[in-house]
Order: C-alpha cells, then structure tokens, then sequence
C-alpha cells in the first residue's frame, strides 16, 4: 500500500493540528525583513531612511514614513477631460513682481499648467528650471506655462531671490502662481489634505479654455518637458487636420485618418 503524503489531512480536526504545527516552520522562514519591519515602526529613523531631507526638515519622506497613495485624501476633481478648465485667478509672482493672474489670460493658447508640492523642497526646482529653460520651445507653437503650489507669493519671490547654490530657486521665466487657500488645487484634484500641499499634477487646457491632458504624480518622481512637448503638438495637430496620432507619435511622424479608420473598422 502506497504512503499517504504526509500533510494531507483525513479529517478536519488533524487539519487543523498539522496548521498549528506548521506555523513556528513559516515563522522561520519569513524574509528577515519583513519581521524588521515590525519592530521600525516605534524607532526613529536614520538620514538614508528619508528619501529627501533639505533645509533642516523633512521634505520628501522615505517609505517607512509616507502616507501610502491608497491613503490619501483627495478632493473630487472639477478637472475632466474634454470639459471647460476649472476657473481660476491668484496672485504670481512674474518677472519678480507681485501681478494678478487668471486662467482667461491664456484665451486663445495652450497652457501647462502645474502644480508642486512646496517651494524651497529638492524636486520642485528641477522641474521649474526645466520647463523655464525650454520656455521658448512652448511659446513658438502658442504655448505658456504656469506652474502653481500653496506656497504664498511672498515665499515665492523669496525662493526666487535665493540663489540656487543655497538651495533658491533663482531668476525663473515662468510665472509662479499662489494657492494659499487651496482651492485651486482642490478644484484640479490635486491637494492632499493629509499633507497640507498637492501631488505632482500637470494639466494642458487648449486655446478654447477645453482641458485635453492630466498628468498625476505621486511626489518622488518629477515629470518630463519632452512628453509634455510631444503631447501639446499631438492636440494642436489633431486640433488642424482631424486626424488622430498614435502611440510616441513625434511632429513628422505618421497619422491615421479618422475616416480610414472608421472605414477599416
């Protein structure tokens, strides 16, 4: 007679003896990090533990302490794509002045509009300079930029006037737009009300005021100038000749014709 395995169970009750068994086996073999990971919680945490730490605080917070995506508290967005841009007005800080600003300035061209999460942080700046420097690239195909966070105007301009090798922002061509009521970024979905400052989120709202893109980023990870290019030429094309643009579509590249394709359809 053939051996029965040696954890198949004949009834219920040795079932759940050999479970009972097995367990200080499993125990065992858990990853040891995984039984740390219980024991971090209460401990402070070292320098490497936080992802970014800059101006004597805790900016970007490593993962053992950020709230995880799941957790947040988002607003209910206004922002829809295909629908008119939710309205907004505010005082930025332009070519080191205090002006007033409002979406219907932008009538009649594109405009990325973005936010970050707070002034004087350590992403924040590069996305800022990086768009600043390819401004001219933007406003030859009828293209401004606005980049917005809570911070007020006054901790704008400051950020602006201290240099960058001492942590500043420095001399920007792009306007920085204040929210210090939040309530532009609760419009556009993007503020956290556990964090008090917003996700990464960029929006291209066309000529007419029609909101075409939304580009949400949880805040590690900054976003791309080139694929925010790309992605304003795609809708002015398509806005043109009424075709539509395929995956990594590039100015040059080949189109589909809506009309082939309903007709290959």
């Amino acid at each position: 007679m053939e051996a029965l395995p040696l954890l198949a169970a004949t009834t219920p009750a040795q079932g759940r003896h050999r479970r009972l068994l097995l367990l200080p086996l499993l125990l065992f073999l858990l990853p040891a990090g995984a039984v740390r990971g219980w024991e971090t919680e209460d401990r402070p945490r070292t320098r490497e533990e936080e992802c970014h730490f800059y101006a004597g605080g805790q900016v970007y917070p490593g993962e053992a302490s950020r709230v995880s995506v799941a957790d947040h508290s988002l607003h209910l967005s206004k922002a829809k794509i295909s629908k008119p841009a939710p309205y907004w007005e505010g005082t930025a800080v332009i070519d080191g002045e205090f002006k007033e600003l409002k979406l219907t300035d932008y009538r009649g061209k594109y405009l990325v509009f973005f936010f970050y999460p707070l002034d004087f942080t350590f992403v924040c700046p590069t996305e800022i300079i990086a768009f600043g420097d390819r401004l001219e690239e933007f406003r030859s195909i009828n293209t401004e930029v606005v980049a917005c966070s809570v911070d007020s105007q006054f901790t704008h301009l400051a950020w602006i006037n201290t240099p960058r090798r001492q942590g500043g922002l420095g001399p920007i061509r792009i306007p920085l737009l204040s929210d210090l009521t939040h309530q532009i970024s609760k419009d556009y979905g993007v503020y956290l009300e556990d964090s008090g400052h917003t996700l990464r989120g960029l929006f291209i709202i066309d000529d007419k005021g029609i909101l075409r893109q939304i580009t949400l980023n949880d805040l590690p990870v900054g976003r791309s100038v080139d694929e925010t290019l790309r992605l304003v030429q795609a809708f002015q094309y398509t806005d043109k000749h009424g075709e539509v643009c395929p995956a990594g579509w590039k100015p040059g590249s080949e189109t589909v014709s809506i009309y082939i394709f309903f007709m290959l359809s």
